[in-house]
């Protein structure tokens, strides 16, 4: 649960209450083996009209595009097999949280992500049921390898964001509805940071990646492998965080006049997947500008081998209230 006692307040221990605005305690610690019991496969068509086949559990433990060890979790694609024209599309994993979360803290600690052309790697949180009437936040996505990392919401009718909010990224686009302009959503671009996805995040080892959601606003941090700077909170995955010693998040999405986030945003699942080309991956446009060579599909199909690198690689998910 979230505290907001007085910093006046002694902490008398750690079962004690916390004390600042921004102190959360622990509600759920994932690691390596641990994901299969937090998360369910989902066995789902693609609804972003992805060239891919979710697959469930059992086959993907028996294909081997998912394995752990205590302190490791792995999602990957198929990289052996040559799609023909009436495949459903390359076998890969969607994996929903069994939980729904409303305020909360969630820190993923993330050795590798997918990369390759044609690739569409998330980390998000919506209720697909009645989509977009509970909201969407992604907090980590992007395609064909194109930098920086982009958060985004997607919301319902009448939500948009000021220009002017306190975050390191820039807004691409202001308006959150779903229905305008094909769903691009608010999404809010990192600064200038090459690292923050794709082959430069592995490069380094990863990171952090970390969302904070409350009735006032939502806001996105990521920190790299080596960052002097970031929090000993969230490197130790600590019981008790202080998110208001983060410092400027790269996204934010404050509650304002044109958006009130409680009425946008309900109980949502953390979803993490692997697709691929489908609306924004494979759109021609952006796929080409992208330097990716033919056209998205044709890629995906017939060269199996680009995508040995196409795996999320998760130390764990830490969800605090």
């Amino acid at each position: 649960m979230k505290i907001s006692s007085s910093r006046t307040l002694v902490l008398a221990s750690l079962v004690g209450s916390a004390l600042a605005g921004g102190i959360y305690t622990l509600d759920e610690c994932v690691r390596g083996e641990g994901f299969y019991d937090s998360f369910n496969f989902e066995n789902i068509t693609d609804p972003t009209h992805g060239r891919v086949t979710y697959v469930n559990r059992t086959t993907a433990e028996r294909l081997n595009l998912t394995y752990a060890t205590s302190d490791t979790f792995i999602l990957r694609a198929d990289d052996t097999t040559v799609l023909g024209v009436n495949d459903t599309g390359r076998n890969s994993v969607r994996i929903r949280s069994n939980r729904r979360h409303r305020e909360h803290v969630v820190v993923f600690d993330i050795q590798h992500m997918p990369e390759g052309c044609g690739t569409w790697p998330a980390i998000w949180e919506t209720k697909e049921t009645g989509w977009p009437a509970g909201g969407e936040i992604d907090i980590l996505e992007g395609a064909n390898d194109v930098v920086p990392n982009q958060s985004t919401l997607h919301t319902g009718h009448n939500c948009s964001m000021p220009n002017n909010t306190l975050q390191s990224g820039t807004f691409a686009t202001t308006n959150c509805d779903a229905s305008v302009a094909y769903n691009v959503g608010c999404g809010v671009k990192y600064a200038q940071d090459n690292n923050s996805f794709g082959p430069g995040f592995n490069s380094i080892g990863g990171g952090w990646y970390a969302m904070e959601r409350t009735l006032h606003y939502i806001k996105v941090w990521f920190w790299e492998r080596h960052d002097p700077f970031v929090p000993l909170d969230v490197s130790s995955g600590a019981w008790i965080i202080d998110t208001d010693g983060w410092g400027t998040p790269a996204a934010n999405f404050p509650n304002n006049t044109k958006c009130d986030i409680q009425s946008h945003f309900k109980g949502n699942n953390i979803i993490i997947n692997l697709t691929f080309c489908g609306d924004w991956a494979g759109n021609p446009a952006l796929y080409n500008a992208s330097g990716c060579p033919l056209d998205c599909v044709t890629y995906v199909n017939k060269n199996p081998t680009a995508f040995t690198n196409a795996y999320f690689e998760i130390s764990s998910m830490n969800v605090y209230k």
